[in-house]
């Protein structure tokens, strides 16, 4: 089952909306790390229409990178969301995912190289569902070169 998208207590009003620039453009975010969710609050912030995709619970490294919730770097980078859990790694999440794609403007990603093809949600998968979409890419050690497939560090746990 998947959690349906909800809106966010710091969203932008409907009411309002019309009246900041980005207002008529819808925007999925598949961003975990600091860079992508940085570039789609920005979108958030100027009126767009974001629903940030999280996944479910227990992750282990999408854990770590999201943060306590409640915490408040959490909510400087999510602010003006709507959000939604979805399970990018079964045929279900996926579909969700390729139906919210048909009616988006934008998808922003920044998942390690080779992530996206493997769950299947890379520009050409997504794509097809929706030629006109913009698929945005943020890496943060390049899409090619030697840091390629390196990871985000991890921070030391102190007992």
């Amino acid at each position: 089952m998947h959690k349906p998208v909800e809106a966010s207590r710091d969203a932008v009003p409907p009411e309002h909306a019309p009246s900041l620039p980005l207002s008529r453009f819808k925007v999925l975010d598949l961003t975990l790390a600091r860079a992508g969710p940085s570039c789609v609050r920005t979108l958030a912030d100027w009126g767009a229409d974001v629903i940030r995709v999280e996944p479910p619970p227990g992750d282990g490294e999408a854990d770590e990178l999201l943060g306590r919730r409640e915490g408040s770097d959490f909510q400087n980078l999510h602010r003006n969301k709507r959000a939604i859990t979805l399970n990018l790694k079964t045929d279900a999440g996926r579909e969700v995912l390729m139906k919210l794609a048909e009616q988006a403007d934008v998808l922003v990603e920044n998942m390690r190289p080779g992530v996206t093809r493997r769950l299947g949600v890379d520009f050409e998968s997504v794509s097809k569902h929706n030629p006109r979409l913009i698929y945005g890419s943020i890496s943060g050690f390049g899409q090619y070169g030697p840091y390629t497939s390196r990871r985000r560090s991890t921070r030391s746990r102190r007992a």
